[in-house]
C-alpha cells in the first residue's frame, strides 16, 4: 500500500495550489492523516493534520491562515489547499497516515505510512 500525493508544480508567490493524496486503505476512515514538507537542505517538518472524522485540524504556525487541510473518506483522499504561497513554502510535500488516536496533533513519530511526495516550487 502506498500513498500517492499529487498537485505540486511551479507557481509564483501569492498563487494557490491544491494538493491531493490518495490513500487506498480499506479502513481509511480509521486513521488520522497529515501533510509534511521538506525543503532543500532542511529536515522534514509538520504542515497540517486532520482527525479521522475531520472534527479536528492543526497547522504549523508558518502556514496558519493560508493552508487548509481536508479529507473525503468516501474517496480515501486528503487535500491541502495552499493559498498566498510564499518562497519559503518551496518543498517536497508528503502525506502520511497515523494510527494515533490520542494526542492531537499526533506526534510526527506516530506516522507510519508515507507517500512519495509532490514538489511545490514557489518563485518570485
Amino acid at each position: 500500500v502506498q500513498l500517492q500525493a499529487s498537485g505540486g508544480g511551479l507557481v509564483q508567490a501569492g498563487d494557490s495550489l491544491r494538493l491531493s493524496c490518495v490513500a487506498p486503505l480499506r479502513t481509511f476512515g480509521s486513521y488520522g492523516m497529515g501533510w509534511f514538507r521538506q525543503a532543500p537542505g532542511k529536515e522534514r517538518e509538520f504542515v497540517a493534520a486532520i482527525s479521522r472524522t475531520s472534527s479536528r485540524t492543526a497547522y504549523a504556525d508558518a502556514v496558519k491562515g493560508r493552508f487548509s487541510i481536508s479529507r473525503d473518506n468516501a474517496k480515501t483522499t486528503i487535500y491541502l489547499q495552499m493559498n498566498d504561497l510564499k518562497l519559503e513554502d518551496t518543498a517536497i510535500y508528503f502525506c502520511a497516515r497515523t494510527r494515533n488516536l490520542g494526542t492531537f496533533p499526533p506526534p510526527a513519530a506516530t506516522y507510519d505510512l508515507w507517500g512519495r511526495g509532490t514538489l511545490v516550487t514557489v518563485s518570485s
